[in-house]
């Protein structure tokens, strides 16, 4: 494994992926802490902080981190989600150490200037609306909301525009001081580095950053399940069906994933064949997983016209129900070639060999290799899927849907049918 890593001694820990074969380095830094450890009266700091990163430090003006990283030919961006957030950078070989000088700087003196935190959150209000204006992308913000019904977890990631106009530079920087320490914070890259010169940077820079974060770690979420539809006049109705998942650590988690493939991964899954292909009930419908730290959300998304959605429910309960019954040795071998090709795939690119890895070290404490990951998949048998199935299935499920969606079934016909004769209803235990 071309995989090495190291811990300073404030517990900053840092790891890298060298690939000889490549001229460029993709590096960041990686913290466990997104939109779920914000407070009630934080909603979308966590996303604004992302935003104001690149604004200015005590030595670099907004204009100065960009034209110092295009200068050399690099990209700079960052990314929040429910537990972690990132900045990070891609360059080549020889400029790692401004990146990783760049990306130092904003995490231990950024300004959050007054005026410019006013433009930019002018423009996440601007990135709210849209959202609103995109039903496929606020009808995920419903679902997980309804799923984890008053929790950090399920809220929208990019807050409300009454909180964003609310935060202020002082709220900013306290909101890094609790969350942002060395014990949460992974520093890693991924290409053409040499693993001693890049601890040696980095340990420089970021050696004496505060080694523990002051805010205790996220309540532990619980699914709830429930209803949430929105009539709109639209030429679709957006829809989605989901359950408890599975999270990272558990023993069904990879086995979430395949089933997720089976039924709806691809183009040869049960749903697309069957609801898309065979009766043409819509024209987009996939199945999904998100794991978590302590939880997951198992789904189904369609997007289907005002004329069918009646008639579409009742077929994607329907194959949901008979992976209960039968899934054939052929389905399971798609599935698994399938997150195979995957894996390898994205290890062709520095970038994704990169967040992997931080992935893999802030929830596991440990690089996992392709070939262990593979091994994983090698023991799940049908008979375990069907198994999970049959307890994922016929729990409380999630409904969402925005559009044209009078016809939808109620809440309890659609609870009603995910529980047949033969199959029980079970909780997950997570």
């Amino acid at each position: 494994m071309s995989i090495e890593v190291s811990r300073l001694a404030n517990g900053l820990t840092i790891a890298t992926d060298t690939l000889p074969h490549v001229d460029t380095v993709a590096l960041g830094v990686w913290v466990k802490s997104g939109s779920r450890n914000e407070r009630d009266d934080e909603h979308g700091i966590a996303h604004l902080l992302e935003h104001m990163a690149f604004k200015g430090t005590g030595k670099r003006s907004a204009w100065t981190i960009a034209s110092e990283i295009e200068d050399v030919g690099g990209e700079i961006n960052a990314a929040t989600s429910v537990e972690t957030t990132s900045f990070y950078a891609r360059v080549l070989s020889e400029d790692m150490p401004l990146a990783i000088d760049i990306l130092a700087d904003i995490l231990t003196d950024s300004k959050f200037d007054p005026s410019e935190l006013d433009r930019e959150q002018h423009v996440i209000l601007q990135e709210i609306g849209a959202a609103h204006d995109t039903p496929d992308d606020v009808v995920f913000d419903h679902f997980t909301e309804t799923a984890f019904r008053h929790q950090t977890i399920g809220r929208s990631i990019l807050g409300t525009p009454e909180t964003v106009q609310s935060f202020t530079s002082a709220q900013l920087h306290a909101f890094m001081q609790r969350q942002y320490g060395a014990d949460r914070m992974v520093v890693v890259a991924a290409g053409k580095v040499d693993h001693e010169a890049f601890l040696r940077e980095v340990e420089s820079r970021l050696g004496g950053f505060r080694a523990k974060a002051e805010s205790p770690t996220p309540q532990y979420a619980h699914y709830v399940g429930g209803d949430f539809r929105e009539n709109r006049e639209l030429m679709d109705a957006q829809f989605i069906l989901g359950f408890e998942g599975r999270a990272y650590h558990v023993r069904d988690f990879y086995s979430s994933q395949l089933l997720s493939m089976i039924l709806g991964g691809g183009m040869s899954s049960r749903l697309f064949q069957e609801v898309r292909e065979k009766r043409g009930l819509c024209y987009s419908v996939y199945a999904f997983h998100w794991g978590f730290s302590d939880t997951g959300i198992f789904g189904v998304h369609a997007a289907t016209g005002k004329q069918d959605i009646d008639r579409l429910v009742p077929v994607i309960l329907d194959e949901l129900r008979k992976t209960a019954d039968n899934i054939l040795p052929e389905e399971l071998n798609r599935a698994r070639a399938q997150y195979r090709a995957g894996l390898v795939m994205s290890r062709e690119s520095s970038a994704s060999r990169a967040s992997q890895l931080a992935r893999q070290l802030m929830l596991y404490g440990r690089p996992i290799g392709t070939e262990e990951l593979l091994d994983r998949l090698s023991a799940i048998t049908t008979e375990r899927l069907r198994d999970l199935a049959g307890r994922l299935f016929f729990t409380k499920p999630t409904v969402t849907a925005i559009g044209p969606v009078g016809a939808l079934a109620p809440f309890e016909a659609i609870s009603d049918m995910l529980s047949p004769t033969g199959h029980p209803a079970h909780r997950i235990a997570v």
